[in-house]
């Protein structure tokens, strides 16, 4: 189908994500394997894309200025978020390993070692 001009979408491109037993690879390599495969480009939906935050915080009637992503997904979390205006907050919970932090520019707002932590700094300073 895709070979016939059917677009590639893809909701994410995570390159791994948390389950019960550990990490777990996540979609991004075979979206990645089909763009390879079809010569196109994946139009991508949700996290990072920077139209995925717009568009939450606009049905939320609220501006990127007024927002904070917390997670523990520096690239697709963090990252995303602050491309789109917010400030970003990582968690060393979930799927985080150490050095995450190191591995977006700009880098993450404040690195925090659980969500608890993170509202509490944002309640504590940016309220």
């Amino acid at each position: 189908m895709i070979l016939d001009g059917a677009p590639l979408i893809a909701i994410h491109k995570a390159r791994y994500y948390k389950r019960k037993d550990g990490l777990a690879l996540g979609p991004g390599p075979f979206v990645t394997g089909l763009e390879y495969a079809t010569d196109q480009k994946a139009s991508v939906v949700g996290k990072p894309e920077q139209t995925f935050f717009i568009q939450a915080l606009s049905d939320l009637g609220c501006s990127p200025s007024e927002a904070v992503m917390i997670g523990d997904d520096a690239r697709d979390d963090v990252g995303g978020a602050q491309n789109a205006g917010m400030l970003g907050i990582l968690v060393r919970s979930g799927k985080y390993r150490e050095g995450d932090e190191n591995k977006i520019s700009p880098p993450p707002h404040l690195t925090c070692d659980s969500f608890p932590d993170a509202v509490e700094h944002i309640l504590q300073n940016l309220l």
